[in-house]
């Protein structure tokens, strides 16, 4: 099942429009919708919880990489809105159903997928910030969404295992990849909510999601939870429960608190309930699924049976179906420092609204007490009324402080630029 595809990307272009997996993209209406912009008011930070104390002072901004030629970004061939003095162009396509990204050795990005059952190489081989090559390292896995790169090694997350592959760099250009470790078997088999985001954070743990087998259920052991493991797969336990759906997390750079985003259930009308924005600063603790949706709507069916105000309520309510899967504290050089240590967030785009939200990048300001204070765009167009042009799935911040940008629907990665006047 193992082979491997090389070949230089050429120029090509993104088909404006074209389809999504079936269940994931909205019905077309006839009207071109109008797309509102949610700015709920931020639901009040935990407080009743610990945070760990910082494991190094602040620090400023990583000193900016060596300058490179930014006028050579490949245009798009639709628009996309982004803040004055921000650019963005392609940085590689073919890449059927590129989902979650990891920065692997020499500037190589590994690409997992959902429905293409593939893992990417993505090579930069003159180090000009655009791909040269794409290599599929393998092919018909289950569903191996979830990637993560540490100490030489690819790590890749199946449905119901994770694997590891040792030495990857040396392998690139072999016919065949060498058998993986098995590092964690132990995962349940449900392909529904079953993909998975992979990687390690700032404790040297391993972490991956675990979602709810349903759109709404009583759940029991390892679904519906964060879970962590030690780099050699021993140690699995659950970091975090009571959520649905979880496709991106990030550690704040300062306090290492893990933050995450999590998908509302469907069927409660066009505007309930959102989508969440979490921050899980200690073990243990749980943000309501199914019993609360949002911190405050109560489920219909479960709802009776616990109070929301048993849980942790979301730091910030984002739009209301509007699929929120990646997203990154920015921590690179090259933004301006009223992005340093801001949140973006990459939303893949409504499935069950009758008017289409999300297909977009948005941005969650915080103040100096990491309090979310503004949730507003950062970059639209993926949506043009009702015409799709691509789904944003994860975010990747380059050493030179640029962001990638993957996208399932086009099968691309979009690369995004700041050029001071």
């Amino acid at each position: 099942m193992w082979k491997t595809l090389g070949g230089l990307l050429g120029v090509l272009f993104l088909v404006a429009g074209c389809a999504a997996q079936p269940a994931d993209l909205p019905d077309a209406s006839p009207t071109p919708p109008v797309v509102p912009t949610f700015t709920e008011t931020p639901v009040p930070a935990v407080t009743d919880t610990a945070i760990p104390e910082p494991t190094a002072a602040p620090t400023a901004p990583p000193a900016a990489a060596t300058p490179i030629v930014l006028a050579d970004l490949e245009p798009l061939p639709f628009a996309v809105q982004l803040p004055s003095g921000f650019r963005i162009g392609m940085y590689a396509s073919g890449l059927p159903n590129a989902r979650s990204m990891a920065l692997g050795p020499d500037g190589v990005i590994f690409v997992g997928t959902r429905s293409e059952g593939k893992v990417y190489a993505v090579l930069d081989q003159n180090g000009d910030y655009k791909a040269e090559q794409v290599i599929t390292l393998a092919s018909g896995m289950n569903t191996p969404n979830g990637v993560a790169y540490r100490d030489g090694a690819l790590y890749v997350a199946e449905i119901n295992r994770i694997l590891r592959y040792d030495n990857i760099a040396a392998h690139l250009a072999e016919a065949d990849l060498p058998a993986p470790v098995v590092l964690n078997d132990a995962y349940p088999s449900d392909a529904h909510h079953g993909w998975k985001v992979l990687r390690f954070g700032p404790d040297g743990k391993l972490y991956a999601p675990v979602g709810a087998p349903c759109n709404v259920c009583e759940i029991s052991g390892l679904y519906g939870t964060i879970t962590r493991m030690n780099a050699d797969g021993s140690g699995l336990e659950v970091y975090a429960s009571g959520i649905r759906n979880s496709v991106g997390f990030d550690w704040q750079p300062q306090s290492n608190e893990l933050w995450f985003t999590d998908n509302g259930v469907d069927n409660l009308g066009d505007d309930q309930p959102p989508d969440e924005l979490n921050r899980a600063p200690a073990l243990g603790m749980n943000f309501g699924f199914p019993y609360c949706h949002g911190g405050t709507v109560p489920d219909p069916e479960f709802g009776g049976q616990r109070s929301c105000i048993e849980f942790t309520p979301p730091v910030q309510k984002l739009g209301p179906h509007v699929a929120a899967l990646g997203m990154r504290f920015y921590t690179g050089a090259m933004f301006p420092l009223e992005y340093q240590h801001q949140i973006l967030i990459a939303e893949h785009g409504s499935a069950s609204r009758s008017t289409p939200l999300g297909y977009r990048i948005m941005l969650v300001r915080l103040d100096d007490a990491n309090n979310a204070i503004r949730y507003e765009p950062f970059a639209e167009g993926w949506l043009d009324g009702a015409q799709v042009h691509g789904r944003p799935v994860d975010l990747l911040i380059l050493p030179d402080g640029s962001l990638l940008v993957s996208d399932d629907n086009a099968g691309a990665i979009y690369r995004i630029i700041y050029e001071p006047a």
